[in-house]
């Protein structure tokens, strides 16, 4: 695929086409279903662009994961953007298998961590911080996919669980990260735990 030009002036007036030519509003649930999905691909970029303030080891190794996840993310923004008319033969789609190896992923940065005491917040450090906003932006991106997948049936389900066990693999990371990188990480001062309620 080439791209020659990057502005069209067909959304100008309020609207976008989707894959296979359809039109909608901008506004429409799965422009914004694919549009979180996309935005939770860029924060994963940013992410990505701080990763050389951690271990070498550790760098390489969320390197790896996030750099697969966005290009799931890219699958699934494709697949959001797809009514069931559009489909072709072929057509990549994201499901089972990539939702099984993010929960290996998720048990494999969990051995390394330490239980769970107390609600953490985000924070961490830079990529920690970074990665909990992440977690809250794909939890966004499998409400809007949920809210499409209620008004349009059509839509397939498998971007939902998905997403759902990549804000695991994301919180996970945002505490691997911490951890790595020596900086505590900041936990809920539960009231009834500090005797100030």
């Amino acid at each position: 695929m080439r791209i020659t030009k990057v502005y069209t002036r067909t959304g100008d007036a309020g609207s976008t086409r989707l894959v296979g030519g359809g039109k909608v509003p901008k506004d429409d649930p799965r422009i914004e279903a694919y549009g979180t999905v996309d935005e939770l691909n860029s924060v994963l970029g940013v992410v990505r662009s701080f990763l050389d303030t951690l271990p070498t080891d550790v760098a390489s190794t969320l390197d790896e994961i996030l750099a697969s996840v966005q290009d799931d993310l890219f699958n699934v923004g494709t697949e959001l953007a797809t009514p069931a008319d559009a489909r072709w033969e072929g057509m990549y789609r994201v499901g089972s298998s990539e939702t099984s190896r993010l929960e290996q992923r998720i048990d494999d940065l969990n051995e390394t961590l330490p239980a769970l005491e107390e609600f953490i917040l985000p924070g961490g450090g830079r990529v920690g911080a970074l990665l909990h906003q992440g977690r809250t932006v794909c939890r966004r991106a499998e409400r809007c996919s949920l809210a499409l997948l209620e008004v349009q049936p059509d839509v397939v389900d498998g971007p939902i669980p998905y997403l759902n066990r990549l804000s695991d693999l994301l919180f996970v990371a945002a505490r691997f990260s911490a951890v790595a990188a020596g900086i505590p990480e900041v936990t809920w001062r539960n009231p009834a735990k500090r005797g100030d309620g």
